[in-house]
């Protein structure tokens, strides 16, 4: 990689990636794409170049792409699982529709695409304990549809047209900087702000439900380390399964009473979630991404915790 585009570069996983492009490879080589409405601000804004990069727009892609003589796209347009169930037709255009354009601009220009999966992408027939690299994938939602889709997509146009595409199946991400944005595993990250605040939490989540969880320094990480992988290493290219940790909503509350010890939470179970979170894997079988490009995660429930309930501290008491 020697100059990057980041589309979607205000997001959820968008703004840290950015970051930690620029620190990786330099501030002048990572360009933060932005639509009308989320521009990049302080750090993100002031640090590198930024463009308008929309998906559904095909020429304003290719042209940023020559503009800054692109040769890799972080695509990280997307809805969220529960915005998605609200918004089908949008959830499809921005994922599907938005997919194809780049990865046109992508064939024409010889870049390599990254545009994450999820686990998302399974469903209620899929093996749940652990998720098979390759396996049923029949998912009942349209975020999940979509995601299917991507893998499909990007794999037929690396076959098709030799395109260098890549990704991996994200779980739920977890992180102190940018807030829920809609995902069936925010429950996740939401916890972590109740408790710092002293305030109780209302899970929305089935007690006993478990769901692949990772700290978001491990999902940058695996994010870069697939797209500097050596091709020749890589059996597969779209939909790695990577993994760190799995746990259910009364694990990660009982980690944090260790440091909150009055905190409390109750559940009020949100039906939708719960079926989307019940049709997702307790646990994937990620062997193939550490055999075929070394991943390795870093950070388990009880690290994760320690460093959430800290930065967070830090970070809301600024406010």
């Amino acid at each position: 990689m020697k100059n990057v585009l980041v589309i979607g570069s205000t997001g959820q996983i968008g703004s840290e990636l950015t970051m930690a492009l620029r620190k990786r490879y330099g501030n002048e080589h990572i360009v933060a794409g932005y639509i009308v409405g989320a521009e990049p601000k302080g750090e993100l804004a002031e640090s590198g170049p930024s463009a308008i990069a929309d998906v559904t727009d095909g020429a304003g892609i290719a042209g940023i792409v020559k503009k800054y003589h692109i040769d890799t796209i972080y695509n990280l347009a997307a809805l969220l699982s529960v915005v998605a169930e609200s918004k089908p037709r949008l959830a499809w255009k921005i994922g599907i529709d938005g997919l194809w354009n780049i990865l046109e601009v992508a064939r024409e220009n010889q870049c390599a695409v990254f545009t994450p999966s999820s686990i998302g992408s399974f469903g209620v027939e899929t093996p749940h304990d652990p998720t098979p690299q390759d396996t049923i994938q029949r998912p009942r939602t349209i975020y999940g549809v979509s995601k299917v889709t991507t893998e499909l997509l990007s794999d037929w146009f690396h076959h098709k047209y030799g395109v260098d595409t890549r990704s991996v199946r994200f779980p739920g991400i977890i992180s102190y900087v940018t807030p829920p944005g809609g995902g069936t595993t925010d429950y996740a990250v939401d916890i972590y702000y109740y408790a710092v605040r002293g305030e109780k939490f209302i899970c929305p989540i089935k007690a006993g439900t478990r769901m692949d969880m990772m700290y978001m320094p491990d999902a940058l990480r695996a994010a870069m380390e697939l797209m500097e992988a050596d091709p020749t290493r890589l059996i597969h290219h779209n939909g790695f399964n990577v993994a760190a940790m799995s746990f259910d909503p009364d694990m990660i509350y009982n980690e944090i009473k260790r440091h909150c010890p009055t905190f409390e939470m109750e559940y009020q179970v949100d039906p939708l979630k719960q079926s989307i979170a019940e049709s997702w894997p307790d646990i994937m079988d990620d062997s193939c991404a550490r055999e075929e490009w070394g991943w390795q995660h870093e950070y388990n429930l009880r690290e994760m915790t320690k460093d959430m309930l800290e930065k967070l501290a830090v970070k809301l008491l600024k406010k």
